[in-house]
């Protein structure tokens, strides 16, 4: 008979480097495994994978003992190593941060065929283009012309913006000064009308 699985729990760890310490120990310790023998086979298991961030998912049964599938790296870390940035731009695809070639998105999509709701490695080149120009990274031959002018048009835009509300600010503060002026004078007129009386 199979053992009832009572707890699914995601996690993403760098390859190698499991430790009982958080957010591992915090994510396990309630679900009552042994922590210590969790991180012994998953670093034994991603070894060779060192410097990636490895997603695992970990099945706990009522008896207390468990089982883990590793997944690809998250397609996000996989495009940063290829750029070789630290982190995708603010802006999304308005802001371009970093360029990859056709050849590094058809290996990282190759990578996350498994993972991917993708039948061919054209499809999912696809999906991590997309992932890729969230990122505010081009695909050099691909999309970066078309990123190009698009970050080109968003900083217009915001010249623009903020050349609107400066001159919003500036009117407000004309306006505030015209109706101080307005109630000094109102308050004039009010006092030489009671004098007269």
């Amino acid at each position: 008979m199979a053992k009832e699985v009572v707890k699914r729990i995601k996690l993403q760890i760098e390859a190698g480097k499991a430790t009982p310490a958080p957010p591992v120990g915090t994510c396990l310790g309630p679900a009552g495994i042994n922590i210590q023998e969790f991180c012994q086979k998953f670093n034994d298991a991603t070894r060779d994978k060192m410097g990636d961030v490895v997603p695992c998912e970990i099945s706990v049964y009522e008896d207390r003992t468990f089982d883990f599938v590793l997944k690809t790296p998250p397609a996000g870390f996989l495009i940063k190593k290829a750029a070789k940035v630290q982190k995708g731009g603010k802006k999304g695809a308005n802001e371009i941060v970093a360029t990859i070639t056709i050849d590094q998105l058809r290996e990282i999509a190759a990578t996350k065929l498994p993972d991917l709701n993708a039948y061919t490695v054209e499809e999912a080149m696809k999906i991590i283009e997309g992932t890729a120009r969230n990122m505010g990274i081009a695909v050099k031959g691909l999309n970066d012309q078309e990123m190009m002018e698009q970050a080109q048009e968003a900083q217009r835009e915001e010249a623009e913006r903020e050349k609107r509300e400066e001159e919003l600010a500036e009117m407000e503060a004309e306006a505030k000064e015209g109706t101080s002026a307005e109630v000094e004078v109102i308050g004039k007129e009010e006092t030489e009308e009671n004098t007269e009386e």
